[in-house]
């Protein structure tokens, strides 16, 4: 493709486009998403990994999958699989390119050799809080660590005992020795390595020593050719480091890559803390990461979001370079515009009253041919058994009707969906005088489809046939947490929404009882429903409301 096809769409395309027509890295384009394998995906990396991943393929580049597991406490193979089975669901394949910086623990421990031969990098002694003493302020600057003039023989020696599991966690830590007074903190002699004896997943107990992220990140994209490393704002900080280290190993002096930061993702009223959402589950708040509730990719799933709803979303939100609130709203909007032409539209009624037609031929089943989707009439019809006897909703009955109440309500006529007209004349009451029937009429000469074109009704309801009809269970979902942003209470937990998830029994035609798992359906008038994966069984479904069917967000033209 010619670079002038590559029209540019945002900072980052621009950026690229420069380095392409200056010939940087031989022209070439290469990605890469590094997540750390200590908790489950969510929408803030769906944006991450599209950017990543759609900035490779739009430029006819590669890009990589690899896991920064530098960490061994907090990391586990559950996650690096839930990780690979996300960011396949979204439709993006790394091929071949699967990579861990475990993978190059050898060469890490010899370029941070390299750096301690060049007098760049020291052993220290310090304990953490005096670290922090010695660190300085934002308006002060640091003071060099006592055992910052070590010799390198000392400190090459020290480095080699660490590794051979001498000295306890904590007791010595690989500094970088670059300036104490400079006014970026991160470049204030940052740590390069520490101990830590724990084992790994994939190493085992081969090291009692770990690079820090700072320092790995930037050798693993050199190692594997990355040219332009994307990054949310975070580490824009850190972007100095980044460069100085591979400034200062011989490998990496021609085309090192390219940090490159864009704004994180933040949407109101939803938790984008990993270390958060692993206190949500830790404490029972929801019953595990793919919770229905949860951000995380594996819980969008589980709820019913489809891929493209994500991605369209991200491409929405777009790429900028200042940190925003997004709108949760546009998220919900995203998913119904994906399912309004996907998802068949059936109906369930979640507060049944019954209605008994008491005209209709005693013992007669008719079978209703009905649309799927009225608007996709390529994905045809079904059958729905009609016997005289229904469930509505209970509100959509009023004995006294308000202003401007088109339903059912004592002698008004409405249109049964997909069947007839119907009259109430009569309430049925119960011991304590609550509703619990209506009797109706039937006018025989109104079936929808059959050409009527007589007098018209301004209410039309959902129903269920009640003696065919399929009890199931239906969660309804809320936010999880109470306010707009989570950061409006200071201990995020008092912020939490104690009433974001309601399971209520439900009637559902019985075409619903076939549904199978994840597959998605419009109930009318109460929004979009998919099978839940996990709790479903072949004979009852059970059903997570994916996005109600009303938006508060509209997209600007």
């Amino acid at each position: 493709m010619e670079n002038s096809e590559k029209k540019s769409t945002n900072f980052i395309h621009e950026i690229i486009e420069k380095d392409l027509a200056a010939g940087k890295y031989q022209k070439r384009v290469h990605t890469r998403f590094p997540p750390e394998p200590n908790g489950y995906l969510h929408i803030g990396h769906a944006k991450a990994i599209t950017i990543d991943f759609a900035t490779a393929e739009k430029y006819q580049g590669l890009y990589n999958l690899r896991f920064d597991d530098t960490n061994p406490v907090k990391e586990d193979t559950e996650y690096v699989d839930s990780i690979m089975e996300d960011i396949k669901w979204l439709g993006f394949d790394w091929k071949e390119r699967l990579f861990y910086a475990s993978d190059y623990f050898e060469k890490m421990y010899n370029y941070a050799v390299e750096l301690i031969e060049k007098g760049l990098a020291y052993v220290d002694d310090l304990t953490a809080e005096e670290m922090r003493e010695y660190r300085g302020t934002l308006t002060e600057p640091g003071k060099n660590s006592p055992y910052r003039d070590r010799s390198v023989e000392e400190n090459k020696k020290l480095f080699a005992e660490m590794r051979e599991g001498k000295y306890e966690d904590g007791s010595k830590i690989v500094r970088a020795k670059i300036d104490m007074a400079s006014p970026n903190l991160t470049m204030r002699d940052p740590a390069l390595y520490r101990i830590a004896h724990f084992n790994h997943h994939r190493t085992g107990d081969s090291w009692c020593i770990y690079p820090m992220y700072d320092f790995a990140h930037p050798l693993e994209d050199a190692i594997e050719g990355i040219t332009h490393s994307l990054c949310t704002l975070e580490f824009e900080s850190h972007r100095p480091l980044y460069n100085w280290v591979l400034a200062n190993l011989n490998d990496f002096q021609v085309d090192a890559p390219k940090q490159i930061e864009f704004a994180r993702l933040e949407i109101t009223r939803t938790v984008m803390s990993k270390r958060k959402l692993k206190l949500l589950v830790d404490e029972g708040i929801v019953s595990g990461w793919d919770d229905p509730r949860m951000p995380t990719l594996s819980g969008m799933r589980r709820r019913g979001f489809t891929p493209e709803s994500i991605k369209n979303f991200c491409e929405m939100v777009g790429v900028a370079k200042s940190n925003s609130m997004v709108d949760s709203a546009m998220l919900e909007h995203a998913i119904r515009d994906d399912l309004k032409l996907k998802a068949p539209r059936l109906m369930a009624v979640l507060n049944p009253l019954k209605v008994v037609v008491t005209n209709w031929p005693k013992g007669e089943v008719e079978m209703l041919d009905v649309p799927l989707n009225q608007e996709v009439p390529e994905m045809g019809s079904r059958q729905i058994p009609f016997n005289g006897e229904v469930y509505v909703e209970r509100d959509d009955f009023m004995e006294e009707p308000v202003k401007k109440f088109y339903r059912l309500f004592p002698g008004n006529e409405v249109r049964l969906r997909g069947a007839y007209f119907v009259k109430c004349n009569e309430i049925i009451k119960d011991e304590a005088g609550e509703v619990i029937e209506l009797r109706c009429t039937y006018d025989p000469e109104t079936k929808s489809g059959s050409g009527f074109t007589g007098r018209k009704v301004r209410g039309t309801l959902h129903w269920v046939p009640a003696n065919h009809s399929v009890k199931t269970q239906v969660r309804l979902y809320d936010y999880l947490l109470l306010d707009e942003e989570e950061q409006t209470s200071k201990d995020f937990l008092e912020n939490i929404n104690p009433n974001s998830i309601e399971t209520i029994d439900a009637w559902v035609e019985p075409e619903l009882a076939k549904a199978k798992s994840l597959e998605k359906f419009q109930f009318i008038r109460h929004g979009y429903f998919s099978v839940d994966p996990k709790d479903s069984t072949d004979e009852a479904p059970v059903f997570n409301r994916v996005v109600s069917l009303k938006s508060s967000w509209k997209k600007k033209k």
